[in-house]
């Protein structure tokens, strides 16, 4: 119905298998799902690749009510995730590569937040002017996302980088080097040496550069936010709850991935 938001019928292929089971399927109670899943799905990549209300949802979606609760129930299971990381190994297996990285590239974007953030979850960050969360990711080396850590805008990068390398070798045993740019200097550093035993390895901007220059390894997570932003529900934080917003962020890099592996099957 929408090109840049409908789930196309190669991208269901890939989809459809990741998805939690479907309530009642074995006729042990409750009541059977109402709304074909595809149309759900449909109607969440919409919300959030047009940057709309839930209630502004067109009438040929479920309501949205349900959809809501379906959206809210699968970030408590974790499904986002294991959807988004279960589309990553496989389009890094199809580039060549193992499907665990070695590497990872860290950065961090503040981002606007609505009048829905509550004071609790949200701060100021006086070197962007932006009052609202932040998020930092961590991708490998060709930009698709590893980990995503979102902390209201006042905390520095290298503060939330703490929490963002625990949850990155909480789930990759394989990564030994992390790429970082001059804000993440210090003792995170050491902290990442002793404790998680990661390499971080700062990607400094030369003295006599003027100008814009492509810096090593730094450019390709800052591609990996171009993609994010490309979803408008991503560029201001509408999101209540952090976890939320972090789920938005899967939510854009499944569309993403899962597009482009439907067309290069």
């Amino acid at each position: 119905m929408y090109p840049s938001s409908s789930v196309r019928d190669a991208q269901w292929a890939l989809l459809e298998p990741l998805l939690p089971p479907a309530g009642n399927t074995g006729g042990r109670g409750g009541r059977p799902e109402k709304h074909c899943r595809r149309l759900v799905l449909d109607a969440i990549f919409y919300v959030v690749r047009g940057g709309i209300a839930w209630r502004q949802l067109p009438a040929e979606f479920p309501p949205a009510t349900t959809v809501y609760a379906i959206f809210a129930r699968w970030v408590r299971a974790g499904v986002w995730r294991r959807i988004h990381d279960a589309l990553r190994d496989r389009a890094r297996v199809r580039g060549g590569r193992d499907p665990q990285p070695s590497a990872a590239i860290i950065d961090s974007q503040s981002v606007q937040g609505s009048d829905t953030v509550p004071g609790s979850s949200r701060g100021y960050d006086a070197g962007k002017k932006t009052n609202g969360r932040k998020r930092h990711i961590a991708v490998d080396s060709s930009g698709l996302l590893l980990a995503v850590v979102v902390t209201m805008a006042g905390i520095q990068d290298r503060d939330g980088a703490f929490r963002l390398l625990a949850a990155l070798r909480a789930h990759f045993s394989t990564i030994s080097l992390v790429w970082a740019d001059g804000g993440y200097a210090g003792r995170l550093i050491e902290w990442s040496k002793s404790v998680l035993l990661l390499t971080v390895q700062v990607v400094k901007r030369t003295d006599d550069a003027k100008g814009f220059k492509v810096l090593p390894r730094r450019w390709v997570v800052e591609r990996t936010f171009a993609w994010i932003c490309k979803h408008r529900r991503c560029v201001r934080d509408y999101e209540t709850r952090p976890d939320h917003h972090e789920a938005m962020v899967y939510i854009a890099m499944i569309a993403t991935t899962s597009r482009r592996l439907a067309r290069t099957a």
